[in-house]
């Protein structure tokens, strides 16, 4: 039985202050640090943890994509991880812009064997934490205030100690680590005091990351923590200031977002959100998002699908199908009407040659990030509408249907896939077409037709019908229109051409140009048909035969 009474609202610890400057803000102006965390954070989470080769291979790709700092692993926890970091630099594997970073608990012998692992490294940052929220330090350790603090105070003398005695370019990175339960005027009493031992400068700034741990509140109260400690905090100037934030409230992203406005410097994150728990902040995800807004994240993910790809085959992990910008559906419409104002946008940004992205419903051009419109975003099922499935047509084939043809080929299409209960592809659609519309032969043809110019257009046509071939002879008023009387005059068929249209078909087309027929019989509905031929004239007829052979099956 569910018991809100258990939980207290104010458990994590709000600063107070008159007024937070952050909320006056409304965009992000420039790309963070990032940090990929996710050969340690994500890497543990997994059910079964990445082998050697895996994590390599992950590594590259972070290093393609555009990261500077790669935390690899805590090297003091297992003979894996310890071989991987050794694995990275014996090899030459770090590109020289290209910072390591490594997690060690404030412990005395882990620190010494981290720095072990480091030996030789280009350029590496020493990630050390000791956790000070008042669940920690009532429950788990049981230790007061002093005490925690001494053990973080007692970290960063050895780290920087062991700095100068290993051979290697060393950074430092502090974190207090559950920080969302941490009352902020202690988490700022600890952290400055590391820095009084540290001794930051502009030429070797030291990171304070802090981080969301345990997600706890929401995301503005996260915001006023992070203003709170960037106000406050020693050798400012100096620190960058890192946040690491976690999912458990579904707000990673919004706290990520939040605390940069609040000041915060950098962040700690992993592809696609992976993490202990409900996960860490999904740095595709951040970084897309000031894309959107114009921003250059600094990272490169114009190659969407293979990152994806190389994700799922190291990790064992799926990429959810609506992960935001990754997930295979994520630019997918359906829905009729959200199909026809893409089309529709899209038409419009090509005639108007826009540069900037206005199309309604797609927060990014898909193409940016190795997507396409074909087989990405208009998508078919029992509940697309006309405007997609034209779009489909005309994108891949080249066929631009007149709108009553569309809407009527839309419901034909649609049908199918309700009977099967499937989503249509692009070959499917126009199979559909093809075998619904075009060219369509029986039971009537026209084999021959000759033109004549007197007193209007005479049509000579040799009319095949049930494999028996007539030569018929009409007026008209166009060549077409003259087709269509030796089609009545013979079949004793009434029906009048309703529309035509004509275009030429797309380059790499096999025919030069398509036809549109509509006819209206006497029962007021209308048949449809499609031709195409290098001569637009038979091209006409072709539609028009079609259409001819349509109407027999409307009673």
């Amino acid at each position: 039985m569910m018991d809100q009474t258990k939980y207290n609202p104010g458990y994590y610890n709000p600063p107070v202050a008159p007024q937070y400057r952050w909320v006056h803000k409304d965009h992000i102006e420039k790309a963070p640090q990032w940090c990929s965390v996710d050969l340690r954070d994500g890497n543990q989470s997994l059910i079964i943890p990445m082998n050697l080769e895996q994590k390599v291979e992950f590594f590259k790709m972070l290093v393609d994509i555009g990261f500077k700092e790669i935390e690899v692993g805590f090297p003091a926890a297992s003979d894996t991880e310890y071989n991987f970091l050794r694995t990275l630099i014996d090899q030459n594997l770090i590109p020289e812009d290209v910072t390591v970073q490594v997690l060690t608990q404030c412990r005395d012998h882990i620190i010494r064997k981290t720095f072990e692992a480091l030996d030789g490294a280009p350029n590496a940052i020493v990630h050390f934490y000791n956790s000070t929220s008042v669940a920690q330090r009532e429950q788990v350790f049981k230790k007061s205030k002093e005490e925690i603090m001494q053990i973080a105070i007692e970290g960063a003398t050895l780290v920087k100690e062991l700095a100068d005695e290993y051979d290697g370019d060393f950074r430092f990175e502090y974190s207090p680590e559950s920080f969302t339960g941490t009352e902020p005027e202690y988490a700022l009493d600890v952290c400055n005091a590391v820095l009084d031992i540290l001794k930051p400068t502009k030429e070797n700034p030291v990171i304070i990351n802090l981080p969301a741990t345990v997600s706890m509140s929401m995301s503005h109260v996260y915001a006023n923590q992070i203003e709170y400690m960037s106000d406050n905090m020693k050798y400012r100037e100096n620190v960058i200031l890192s946040i690491h934030p976690h999912n458990d409230r579904g707000c990673g992203v919004a706290d990520a977002e939040l605390a940069l406005l609040a000041g915060a410097d950098r962040i700690e994150g992993t592809l696609f959100g992976n993490g202990e728990r409900t996960g860490n902040v999904d740095i595709i995800t951040l970084a897309l998002n000031m894309y959107s807004h114009g921003v250059d994240p600094k990272l490169n993910f114009s190659n969407m699908p293979e990152i994806v790809k190389v994700y799922e085959e190291v990790t064992g992990m799926h990429v959810y199908e609506r992960s935001p910008y990754a997930g295979a559906l994520v630019f997918a419409a359906f829905s009729g009407s959200h199909q026809d104002a893409i089309a529709k946008g899209m038409k419009w940004g090509e005639e108007h040659h826009l540069h900037q992205w206005t199309v309604p419903y797609i927060p990014i051009d898909p193409t940016d990030i190795g997507r396409t419109y074909d087989a990405d975003v208009i998508r078919v099922n029992s509940q697309s509408g006309k405007g997609g499935i034209g779009y489909i047509l005309s994108m891949n084939y080249g066929y631009e249907l007149p709108h009553d043809m569309r809407e009527h080929f839309s419901y034909t299409v649609k049908g199918v896939s309700d009977r099967t209960h499937s989503e249509m592809k692009p070959d499917e659609i126009f199979e559909i077409f093809e075998t619904s519309y075009l060219n369509k032969q029986t039971p009537l043809d026209v084999v021959e037709a000759h033109f004549v110019q007197d007193d209007g257009i005479l049509a000579k046509v040799n009319i095949k019908l049930n494999d028996n071939v007539n030569a018929v002879s009409a007026h008209g008023n166009g060549r077409l229109d003259a087709v269509s009387n030796a089609i009545k005059k013979y079949t004793g068929i009434k029906f009048k051409i309703a529309h035509y249209s004509e275009h030429s078909l797309s380059q790499g087309s096999n025919s030069d140009a398509a036809a549109y027929v509509g006819i209206k019989l006497e029962s007021g509905e209308i048949a449809w048909g499609a031709g195409t031929d290098s001569d637009i004239i038979k091209a006409g007829i072709k539609a028009l035969v079609s259409a001819y052979n349509n109407s027999n099956y409307i009673v």
